[in-house]
């Protein structure tokens, strides 16, 4: 099979990206796409609005709710440490193995893609130009053809630019005619006018509340988005993307809580966006880590994750500060004289953007100026929610309810 690959950042996808894709498969060059969005662009290191969750799992949408036939999203990058290159990239991707599997996961038919594949890396003919100022541009072309899209209006001398790559590194280049409008994800963020956004994605990102004042990060530290960024590709390993995506809007969602509320922002994005880091590990493993950190406290299936996150952050990540672990502990439950940042996080965990449960505009409204009742609101819509299945709270969740006044001595 012949193979085209096109790797961005996607923050957000866009009409551009589109008919990138559409034109390059009907380039007559090569017969499948592979879209892969990046986890540290070196160009762009930690600079992309939203962390590679977000563009993954909207780059997969958009491409399913456009049904654009023989195309396929990799998360391949959330396997490559530090910053993934595109010659790091195309190493793993052109292995046998690899692509052999990766085509196969994707309904290719087990003949087809044990075959010999022709790759090509897909690229606009502006970026042409700069091609041999990348890293390691030699190596690249050892496993990949460029193949370059002519975009109208662009004054790049292309011919000029293919002919220094073919004589300085050997390479080989073709150029394909690309069909498509001029647009920038830049532009689209600064200006708020996502009409050049395809209705997928543009869906996907009215569904998590995403490019608002709250996913900017304003008043979080370098550092505390670094971390942000970097436990978001990290839980990519242990978590599905409904689950994953639920968790980072929770710590965005905390994040702006505590900046109404006095806390620290810092604090409240990473125990947010980690606090539902074990969900989906196996339950034993869930268990052995929930008794690591509160004994026998909390041993129903439902709500063992809760202790659990907080050993498995601990252990994994090396994070030993007790207010965002207990944050993450009693972030089901809630408990008994909490602190402000146990509060958000219980809040934000049953009212993120995506939360359809149950109509949470009242709750959504409580928590912009009454955090308390705002928690009381929940609380109270937790306990009829147990009371109309038959079960009983948790004693935790008795002794928050108490500490609120829901409940009388």
């Amino acid at each position: 099979m012949r193979i085209g690959i096109y790797g961005g950042s996607f923050d957000p996808v866009h009409n551009g990206h589109i008919a990138m894709m559409r034109s390059a498969l009907k380039s007559g060059f090569i017969d499948c796409l592979i879209v892969i969005p990046s986890v540290r662009n070196s160009f762009k290191l930690y600079a992309n609005k939203l962390p590679p969750p977000y563009r993954l799992c909207m780059m997969k949408e958009t491409i399913e709710g456009l049904a654009i036939k023989n195309c396929y999203v990799s998360d391949i990058e959330f396997g490559i440490d530090g910053v993934s290159y595109t010659a790091v990239v195309l190493a793993k991707l052109t292995s046998d193995e690899y692509i052999r599997e990766f085509l196969m996961a994707n309904d290719v038919k087990r003949k087809k893609a044990e075959e010999h594949h022709e790759f090509f890396w897909i690229m606009g003919s502006d970026t042409l130009g700069t091609f041999e100022t990348w890293y390691k541009p030699g190596e690249i072309l050892k496993y990949v053809t460029l193949l370059a899209a002519v975009r109208p209006g662009d004054d790049t001398d292309v011919d000029k630019a293919a002919d220094s790559i073919k004589k300085n590194l050997g390479g080989k280049v073709e150029l394909f005619r690309l069909n498509g409008v001029e647009c920038s994800s830049s532009e689209i963020t600064r200006s708020g006018d996502f009409s050049q956004v395809p209705e997928p994605a543009r869906e996907f990102i009215k569904r998590h509340a995403l490019y608002t004042e709250n996913t900017m990060l304003n008043g979080i530290s370098d550092e505390a988005k670094k971390q942000f960024f970097e436990c978001a590709t990290w839980m990519h390993k242990y978590l599905g993307c409904k689950r994953l995506l639920h968790t980072l809007n929770v710590g965005y969602l905390s994040a702006h809580l505590a900046g109404l509320y006095g806390c620290d922002k810092d604090k409240a994005l990473l125990a947010g966006a980690l606090h539902d880091c074990a969900k989906e590990l196996p339950i034993e493993q869930q268990l052995e880590m929930a008794k690591r950190y509160t004994g026998d406290l909390f041993t129903e299936k439902k709500i063992i994750h809760s202790s659990a996150g907080a050993t498995f952050i601990k252990e994994e990540l090396g994070i030993e500060d007790k207010e965002i672990l207990d944050a993450i502990c009693y972030h089901t439950t809630g408990r008994g004289n909490m602190s402000v940042l146990e509060k958000i996080v219980y809040l934000a965990d049953k009212i993120e953007p995506s939360r359809t449960y149950m109509d949470l505009a009242p709750i959504r409204e409580a928590a912009e100026h009454d955090l308390d009742e705002a928690v009381r609101m929940t609380a109270a819509a937790v306990r009829d929610k147990f009371i109309s299945q038959g079960r009983a709270l948790h004693p935790v969740t008795t002794a928050m309810m108490k500490d609120l006044g829901m409940i009388s001595d």
